[in-house]
């Protein structure tokens, strides 16, 4: 955050700004009150008077990154084609251009859920809101591709929950290997997925004999 932005922001923005950044690139454990307030410019009156502890200020800044993160895909993933097969491929695209990105550190999502051991925590709830929210995304673009292609809702359905596995996968890989070709990997599995779909039937449903009287 440059210092001009500091000024012209409030306290709780900056915590949020300064908790966010620190988090992402060092991890939940790593970083301390002390680091947040001091990287805010704030104080930790001002800490305390927004937040009731370092867990409720890292929820608060990842439910923030979930509204941007989700706005920033779903607008780039529109803009990567007009057909529904085509902004699918294209999410891979987009997240290349993340995985290239100075400042990549993977999912902050994944990193925080793999931070916490309770299902029940509150950073756990937003991180699974967010692939939550994140699938429901993928799923009407297949909703799109099902009406295009002819292909059932329940396959359209179980192509999105693998299609999912495939952008968290390259997420993932991405950081580990330092590598943004991991999106290409990931597209390239991606396109048979695709390509099977569309080359494969839609089961017929069966007709019951009817018993002779």
């Amino acid at each position: 955050m440059r210092d001009a932005e500091r000024k012209t922001s409030g306290p709780r923005e900056r915590l949020l700004d300064a908790a966010e950044a620190l988090i992402y690139s060092g991890g939940i454990h790593a970083t301390g009150v002390d680091a947040i307030v001091r990287a805010s410019q704030a104080t930790r009156k001002s800490f305390y008077s927004y937040f009731e502890s370092k867990d409720a200020l890292v929820a608060a800044a990842l439910e923030r990154r979930h509204l941007r993160w989700m706005d920033w895909f779903e607008q780039s993933t529109r803009l990567t084609g007009s057909s529904p097969r085509a902004r699918l491929l294209g999410m891979f695209d987009v997240l290349r251009e993340w995985f290239a990105s100075p400042g990549f550190h993977g999912c902050a999502f994944l990193n925080a859920s793999g931070e916490i051991a309770s299902p029940d925590d509150p950073i756990r709830i937003v991180a699974r809101e967010h692939k939550a929210a994140l699938l429901r995304f993928i799923e009407a673009c297949f909703a799109s591709f099902a009406e295009e292609q002819d292909i059932g809702a329940r396959q359209a359905a179980a192509l999105a929950r693998q299609w999912l596995v495939l952008v968290d996968g390259a997420i993932g890989v991405a950081l580990v290997s330092g590598s943004p070709d991991a999106a290409a990997d990931a597209q390239a599995a991606a396109r048979q997925l695709l390509d099977h779909a569309a080359s494969t039937p839609p089961p017929r449903a069966s007709k019951t004999k009817r018993a002779s009287t």
